[in-house]
């Protein structure tokens, strides 16, 4: 699966994106946030608010406890705002 940051998210992770093998186990949005926090102090503080962090699977938006059954490319990114 390749795993893409944006933003302050990127900045913290210290890369825009990466291929990873998902764990067994780790099948929703919010256990593959949870795992990847184990991976480095880069990643626990990326997602030390993961509730603020938006996540789209194969470019659709979804909540975090959406499945990742047969997604390609998960993309995870702070909420935007305008005016």
């Amino acid at each position: 699966m390749t795993v893409r940051y944006f933003a302050w998210v990127r900045e913290k992770v210290g890369r825009a994106e990466e291929r990873i093998e998902v764990p067994a186990g780790v099948a929703t949005v919010a256990d593959l946030v949870a795992w990847l926090k184990t991976q480095g102090a880069e990643y626990d503080a990326a997602f030390d608010t993961a509730g603020v962090v938006r996540v789209a699977l194969d470019q659709t938006h979804v909540k975090p406890a959406h499945l990742l059954a047969g997604a390609k490319e998960v993309a995870f990114f702070p909420p935007v705002t305008g005016g």
